[in-house]
């Protein structure tokens, strides 16, 4: 019996709530919030998606690699944990960090008889 109460109630809850809901706000009020709460539905677990790409993107970025020994380390000490070679003079050694120019080769075109 209490089972058949509790299901009344909230079914009497909800036939109250549409029937003063629906006649003081209209039906457009009552579509339109129920597609901005699908919207949000959507539109949340997309920006959670951005935001963990952006926070890796970060991540990668300070991430440095030991020229040496090849342990990876991130771009907090300036020293490898493994070796102890200086990080810093192997990032600017590093081919991603220079100029275009400076990475090209120059080739020079001679005509073979």
């Amino acid at each position: 019996m209490t089972s058949f109460l509790k299901f009344n109630k909230n079914f009497l809850s909800i036939t109250f709530i549409l029937l003063i809901a629906v006649p003081i706000f209209g039906i457009n009020f009552l579509i339109s919030f129920l597609g901005n709460i699908l919207l949000l539905l959507f539109l949340i677990p997309l920006l959670l998606l951005l935001l963990i790409f952006i926070n890796f993107n970060s991540y990668k970025s300070k991430v440095n690699k030991c020229g040496n020994c090849g342990s990876i380390s991130l771009g907090i000490s300036e020293t490898c944990i493994n070796c102890g070679a200086n990080l810093e003079n192997m990032k600017k050694t590093n081919e991603v960090y220079k100029k275009p120019g400076e990475s090209t080769i120059e080739v020079k075109a001679e005509e073979i008889k």
